[in-house]
C-alpha cells in the first residue's frame, strides 16, 4: 500500500519531538522506508527535521539524505558538523557520497573528507569529484566486482566474495588484464558450471558495452536504454576500468532531463521548483516573456499597417486569433516530435523523408482546417472571395509553421543548443509574426487592397 502522510501522523511526530521522546520516535520511524521519512521531513520545519535526523541511525539517515529535496538537504547539512556529515557518507556508495560533497562549500568539503574513516572510500570520492557531473565519470560509482583474466575460476570466486562485501548489488562481473584494462564480462552461469581450475580467459565474454569517463550522461542513458542494461562499465582514456553506472543513476538523469525539457518548453530558462523563492521564479520565467513581448510588438505593427484592409474587409481581423493559435499549435506539435526523436535517438539529423512526411501531415491538416473555415465564413458572411483568401492563408501558414517547427530544433541540435527551446514560446511567437505577415500578403494578393 502506498505511503501517505496524514495530519494525525504529523501531529504525533511533532508532539514526540516537543516531548523529546527519542525512543518513541525511533520506534515510529524505524519501520518506515527512508523515502517516506524524507517525505515527512519536507512537511516539518528544519529544526524538527534536524532533530529527527540526529537521533536516527546513520544507515537510515544516509539514505534519507539522498531522497530529500535539494533545499531541505542543504539546510540539514548546514546544521551538521563535518564529522557528522562524514559519518553519513561512510554509509553511502561513492557516487552518492560524491554528489552530496559536491553541494558543500570548498572549505566544508575538505573538512568532511578529512573526517572520513575509510581511507580508500575517501580516495574514491575525491577521484569522482574531478569529473563533470553531466558525464559518465560524474555518474559512476567505484563499487563493482572485477576479476583478472589470468585467474582460474577458484581464485575468481574467492576474490569475488571479498569484493562483494563492499557492493550493495552485483549487476555484472567485469574482466580486466594486469593493467586494469577492461577485457570483457563474466557470466555467473558459466562461473558456476565450469571447473574450478579453468582459466577465466577461457570462459569470459569478450563483447561488452562500455562508456568513457567523458561520455555525456544523456548518451549513457540512451545506450543503457537501447541495450536494456542494468549497469554499464566506465573506462578512462587508456581503456582502464574505473567504475560503473547503474540504472538508478540513469533514472535520475532521465527525470532531470524530462523536467528541464518540460520547463524549457514552457519558456523557463533555468531549473526551478515550486519551493524556490519569488526572485528565482521571476528570474527563470521573465526572459522569455520579455522576448515574446518584443516579438508580439512586431506583430502589432503588422496589424497597424493593414488598418485599411480591416475597414474594407472586417472579417479579416476576426480570424487573426484563430490563425495565430493554429500556427502556434502546428509549430509546437512539429517541434515536439523532432525534439522527442533527438532525445531518444530515433532522429539524429535532418532527414528528407521525415521532413516530407511532416509537410504532408501539415498539408492534409491545413486543407481540412481551411475547408471548415471556408464553409463557416461562406455561411456566416457570404463573402466568398474573402473566405478563399482566409482559407488559402491558413494552408500556407500551417505549412510554414510545420517547416519552422521541424527545422529549428534540428538547427539548434546541430549547433549544440538544447532543441527543447524550440518547443516553447520561441516557436509560438515567431509563428505569430510570420503567420500574420503571410496572412495579409496572401489576402492582399487575392483581394487587391
Amino acid at each position: 500500500m502506498q505511503f501517505k502522510i496524514s495530519k494525525e501522523l504529523l501531529e504525533q511526530i511533532e508532539q514526540l519531538i516537543h516531548q523529546k521522546n527519542d525512543k518513541e520516535l525511533e520506534v515510529l520511524l524505524n519501520d518506515m522506508h527512508h523515502a517516506d521519512i524524507a517525505e515527512i521531513f519536507d512537511e516539518l520545519n528544519i529544526e524538527e527535521a534536524t532533530y529527527i535526523f540526529k537521533i536516527l541511525d546513520s544507515e537510515i539517515t544516509a539514505e534519507i539524505l539522498l531522497e530529500l529535496e535539494d533545499d531541505v538537504r542543504e539546510k540539514i547539512l548546514h546544521g551538521l558538523s563535518a564529522k557528522e556529515i562524514a559519518e553519513e557518507l561512510d554509509e553511502l556508495d561513492t557516487d552518492d557520497a560524491a554528489d552530496i560533497i559536491a553541494e558543500l562549500s570548498q572549505s566544508k568539503k575538505e573538512e568532511v573528507i578529512s573526517e572520513l574513516e575509510d581511507v580508500e572510500h575517501a580516495k574514491d570520492i575525491v577521484d569522482l569529484l574531478r569529473y563533470d557531473e553531466d558525464t559518465a565519470g560524474g555518474l559512476m560509482g567505484k563499487e563493482m566486482v572485477k576479476v583478472n583474466e589470468n585467474w582460474n575460476v577458484l581464485t575468481c570466486v574467492k576474490e569475488m566474495r571479498i569484493q562483494a562485501e563492499h557492493v550493495t548489488r552485483v549487476h555484472s562481473i567485469y574482466v580486466v588484464d594486469d593493467e586494469n584494462r577492461l577485457k570483457g564480462r563474466l557470466s555467473l552461469k558459466d562461473l558456476l558450471t565450469t571447473s574450478t581450475k579453468t582459466p577465466i580467459s577461457d570462459v569470459y565474454i569478450k563483447k561488452v558495452d562500455y562508456v568513457k569517463v567523458d561520455t555525456p550522461n544523456t548518451d549513457v542513458a540512451r545506450i543503457m536504454q537501447k541495450y536494456d542494461l542494468e549497469a554499464i562499465p566506465v573506462v578512462d582514456e587508456m581503456g582502464r576500468l574505473v567504475g560503473r553506472v547503474t540504472i538508478d543513476d540513469i533514472v535520475d538523469v532521465i527525470k532531470e532531463e524530462a523536467d528541464k525539457d518540460y520547463q524549457m518548453a514552457a519558456g523557463i530558462t533555468q531549473d526551478v521548483e515550486a519551493g524556490d523563492s519569488v526572485f528565482e521564479l521571476i528570474k527563470a520565467r521573465l526572459p522569455w516573456l520579455l522576448i515574446g513581448m518584443a516579438i508580439e510588438i512586431v506583430a502589432s505593427f503588422v496589424l497597424k499597417g493593414n488598418e485599411v484592409a480591416f475597414q474594407k474587409y472586417t472579417t479579416l481581423i476576426i480570424f487573426v486569433p484563430l490563425l495565430s493559435a493554429t500556427a502556434g499549435n502546428i509549430g509546437v506539435q512539429a517541434s515536439a516530435i523532432v525534439v522527442q526523436g533527438l532525445a531518444n535517438g530515433s532522429l539524429k539529423e535532418f532527414s528528407k523523408n521525415y521532413f516530407k512526411k511532416e509537410l504532408i501531415v501539415a498539408m492534409i491538416s491545413g486543407t481540412i482546417i481551411s475547408l471548415f473555415i471556408l464553409l463557416f465564413h461562406s455561411i456566416m458572411y457570404q463573402q466568398y472571395q474573402v473566405g478563399i483568401a482566409i482559407s488559402t492563408s491558413i494552408i500556407v501558414v500551417i505549412l510554414f509553421a510545420a517547416t519552422l517547427g521541424t527545422l529549428v530544433p534540428l538547427f539548434l541540435h546541430r549547433n549544440k543548443i538544447d532543441p527543447a527551446i524550440a518547443t516553447g514560446p520561441f516557436i509560438t511567437t515567431t509563428n505569430d509574426v510570420f503567420g500574420i505577415i503571410i496572412y495579409f500578403a496572401i489576402a492582399r494578393l487575392i483581394l487587391g487592397f
